[in-house]
């Protein structure tokens, strides 16, 4: 059974001892994947929890200071897919001022030894922690017998010779590069999010769509997309969609817009996840309206073109 904590302080989450993993875990990846299935199998034959921490904010989001910082999942896609991974517990902690300070030996001893009740931790050979990230695997190498817990370095992921991580990824999607991209995460990259009602523009123009906030998360990717809905029907419908902040209007908000094909139905409220199959180009701003429908024009044949050719329909997971 899955448990979810937010506090670096109080009782040892396992009085009888845990194996854990520590990350920010953006996009849940075949290599974090890998990681979560050595902590279940190394705490089930020794009899302890299998606890995860993580973060929230993610160290680079409070870093930034406010800047936008794009990520592969949102806050309540990550909590999600880290409890799908089999975890006893979640330890998703508040990234703020105290824990950014904290130094690498107090979040050994404080954190993980007398909150979650470490006896055996599973690391990437990259791991960074504590105050300035000055903790590693070499430091960890050190503590491990004074402690008195196991260590073990996890060997690195790659597909297609190249290493899995979430950098890489971000990457990936930014470059539009989605076969990439979903190889590495070990599924396809999509947004999901309840339709909100926008200023219906795009009905007036002839191309009314679903629109989806992004909220706090700021996406890898901007610009024209063919893309997949699931959560309208029970397979997934083509359209063409846009993710930016719309410039011929004067938009300032990122949104995500998405233009269903041969359909005309209410789907406010609705929740919805858009899959990502191709990007078509970049978002631009154009000298009116009518210009921008000429366009639009183009990019929903040119998605209809590449969506008649995927063969990746696949039927919706629930919603």
């Amino acid at each position: 059974m899955n448990r979810v904590f937010r506090d670096a302080t109080g009782p040892s989450l396992a009085p009888g001892g845990s194996v854990v993993c520590v990350g920010a875990f953006d996009g849940v990846h075949l290599g974090h994947r890998a990681l979560f299935a050595r902590v279940c199998e190394l705490a089930e034959a020794r009899g302890l929890q299998a606890i995860a921490v993580s973060f929230e904010p993610v160290p680079r989001e409070y870093f930034a200071r406010g800047q936008a910082v794009p990520r592969v999942t949102g806050a309540r896609e990550k909590l999600a897919l880290l409890l799908d991974t089999g975890v006893d517990s979640l330890l998703s902690l508040r990234f703020n001022a105290a824990l950014a300070a904290m130094s690498a030996e107090a979040f050994v001893d404080d954190l993980l030894i007398a909150r979650v009740g470490m006896r055996a931790l599973c690391v990437g050979s990259d791991f960074h922690f504590g105050h300035a990230r000055r903790g590693n695997v070499a430091m960890l190498e050190q503590l491990a017998p004074q402690r008195g817990f196991a260590l073990e370095v996890m060997p690195d992921i790659g597909v297609a010779g190249t290493r899995v991580s979430s950098s890489a990824i971000r990457a990936q999607l930014a470059a539009g590069d989605f076969a990439s991209a979903n190889a590495a995460l070990g599924r396809s990259f999509s947004i999901g999010g309840h339709v909100v009602r926008g200023q219906q523009l795009g009905r007036k123009l002839g191309y009314p769509t679903a629109n989806i906030r992004l909220g706090r998360r700021t996406s890898p990717v901007t610009g024209i997309f063919a893309v997949q809905v699931h959560g309208v029907r029970s397979q997934a419908m083509p359209a063409v969609a846009s993710l930016g902040i719309r410039p011929t209007v004067n938009g300032t908000e990122p949104l995500l817009e998405a233009h269903l094909f041969d359909f005309d139905g209410d789907l406010y409220g609705r929740r919805l996840e858009v899959e990502f199959v191709a990007k078509l180009r970049e978002e631009e701003k154009f000298a009116d309206l009518d210009a921008m429908v000429r366009q639009i024009d183009l990019d929903a044949r040119q998605a209809r073109a590449i969506l008649a050719g995927n063969d990746r329909i696949r039927e919706d997971a629930p919603i």
